[in-house]
């Protein structure tokens, strides 16, 4: 068991609803479990479409605690592996559908932010797939033709095009038009509040500890200080399932890093790409990226992970302090007028990692009317809101015409993560944030 992740991100929780803890004994016609953005999208499209319908928000904290509200903020197009690897796997009509959903999902998440109106800092803006290593230049260039192939709308950018518009020697990039940066605790706090104005009812600090088949109708949900009987359950606990034995395949937990600045100064602002709300993502293995924040501050995430479990409490604050230490470095090499800026915020937040690189969305296998949403892979603010409101519709009778989406399934592979395998993955990982330290 490790703790929890820690530092305080660069946004604050806002307003939320009541969310007492569960005592004694509760029913609803649907439980969701986890009060992230998945979780919440699925009430909040539930409550819509079906006004009636007595649906009860459990979480083990609060509405943005996790994952949802420990973001970086950046909402682009991006499920599953690499495109020129999805067609490999999937082929390339897949791929192409893979691709366009991930892109409707960043329209989605624009339209619900339109929808409630929510001030979270949303700026739209090209997201560009850069490098500056001659060694993933190659991996770039791999997965542009293979958008090219497909047809789709991501155009290569030469370096002077990505000097041009954030004035960082990248030797080539990829430009991703459908993207926009935004607050993500903001919005998640946001679709809480919208869930609780249409009836939805919350509890917090609520962990769940087991789930059942009821003996009458539908599943038990099992919490420390109470029961909750629901006709049918969503379970939005990304890699908390493995504590509850769901059998959903492994959901890695891995914790990864970010860190947020003071306002930079106006030409390091301007070079970055500020006014036009540029984000930049590394080719490299752990995506070290970087994006401005509306107040001219800048927030800069991966290059490191890490696999938590088993490691004490002084081992991991040593790994988290060397994966800030290496983020600190890595800004301030963007640009000259870095050199001093002023680091305000650090912080680490969970994902939840698959074998094969693809979330798990689908009903849980041995447990009827209980659905699990979880495994995004680091890839989960525009997909999460996406699968949210796929599952409300799959409980609600009305499913997405076409062929399932690869994601959309009841397990991901199984991958043995005790004793020496915990060990050989932990080396895995750790080996490539040398590479990437190493090329970036």
């Amino acid at each position: 068991m490790t703790r929890p992740p820690a530092g305080s991100p660069a946004w604050e929780p806002a307003e939320l609803p009541s969310q007492p803890p569960l005592h004694g004994v509760a029913t609803a016609d649907v439980a969701v479990v986890g009060a992230g953005l998945a979780g919440l999208a699925c009430a909040y499209h539930l409550a819509e479409r079906a006004p009636g319908l007595d649906i009860a928000v459990v979480d083990a904290e609060r509405p943005a605690a996790g994952a949802s509200g420990r973001g970086t903020g950046l909402l682009g197009p991006r499920v599953g592996p690499p495109i020129d690897r999805a067609v490999r796997r999937f082929g390339p009509s897949t791929a192409r559908r893979m691709h366009l959903a991930s892109v409707r999902a960043v329209e989605g998440v624009l339209e619900l932010c339109a929808r409630l109106d929510v001030g979270c800092g949303l700026r739209r803006g090209e997201q560009i797939m850069a490098t500056r290593s001659p060694a993933h230049l190659r991996a770039l260039a791999g997965q542009a033709k293979a958008y090219r192939a497909l047809g789709l709308d991501v155009p290569v950018l030469s370096g002077a095009a990505v000097r041009t518009r954030v004035g960082v020697p990248y030797t080539a990039g990829l430009l991703h038009r459908t993207a926009a940066t935004l607050d993500p605790a903001a919005l998640t706090c946001a679709l809480a509040r919208a869930c609780a104005a249409r009836g939805v009812r919350f509890y917090g600090n609520s962990t769940l500890r087991a789930v059942h088949t009821g003996d009458l109708v539908g599943p038990e949900l099992v919490f420390p200080h109470g029961r909750l009987y629901a006709g049918q359950a969503v379970l939005a606990v990304n890699s908390a399932a493995q504590g509850v034995g769901l059998p959903v395949g492994t959901i890695l937990p891995l914790e990864v890093y970010a860190v947020a600045t003071a306002p930079v100064g106006r030409a390091a602002y301007e070079a970055l790409g500020g006014r036009a709300g540029y984000a930049v993502v590394d080719a490299a293995p752990m995506a070290p990226y970087f994006r401005l924040l509306p107040d001219g501050g800048l927030v800069a995430g991966g290059g490191t992970v890490t696999a938590p479990a088993g490691l004490d409490a002084p081992a991991l604050q040593a790994v988290r302090e060397r994966a800030w230490a290496w983020l600190d470095r890595w800004l301030r090499s963007l640009h000259p007028d870095l050199s001093d800026v002023r680091v305000t915020h650090r912080w680490s937040g969970r994902i939840g990692m698959t074998l094969d690189d693809l979330p798990v969305v689908g009903p849980v296998h041995g447990l009827p009317d209980v659905w699990y949403i979880g495994g995004c892979c680091g890839h989960g603010l525009a997909m999460s809101v996406a699968h949210g409101a796929y599952v409300a519709a799959a409980l609600l009778g009305e499913p997405e015409p076409g062929d399932p989406l690869p994601w959309h399934r009841s397990s991901a592979p199984r991958l043995p993560v005790g004793g020496p395998t915990r060990r050989l993955l932990r080396g895995y990982v750790d080996a490539l944030g040398r590479s990437t330290r190493r090329t970036c």
